[in-house]
């Protein structure tokens, strides 16, 4: 299979855009390029395959310097819905604020993606 075409950064800043917008009123294809692209984002200011950011239905991406799994559930997993997904890389939501809600779901001594929110390509102008 080949891999994914990344997504276009400035449909990707439209679509961040259009969701902070109007998040309830967003249609479901803005939404999931929105979080494809920051997905992305992440992975290339986190490289690495220590952690799987996992955000259903939209996408998952490997990320974060250290030891790479190969087989089975990865040791260090986060896993959240696609709206706390947008809010926590467009600032809106604080990653701390969001674990201790429940609204993220960390495992792992690397699950922990403050450092790197909220998302420079997220961000308004």
């Amino acid at each position: 299979m080949p891999p994914r075409r990344r997504t276009d950064p400035a449909e990707g800043r439209a679509a961040v855009a259009a969701w902070r917008a109007d998040p309830d009123a967003a249609p479901r294809a803005v939404v999931r390029t929105a979080v494809r692209f920051a997905l992305e984002e992440l992975a290339d200011v986190a490289p690495g395959n220590a952690v799987e950011v996992r955000v259903p239905p939209d996408g998952a991406v490997q990320a974060v310097a250290g030891p790479r799994h190969t087989r089975g559930t990865p040791p260090n997993v986060v896993e959240t819905d696609p709206a706390t997904w947008l809010a926590l890389v467009t600032g809106a939501l604080d990653w701390h604020d969001a674990v201790a809600r429940g609204a993220v779901h960390a495992s792992g001594e690397r699950a922990d993606l403050s450092a790197y929110l909220p998302l420079q390509a997220a961000r308004p102008r």
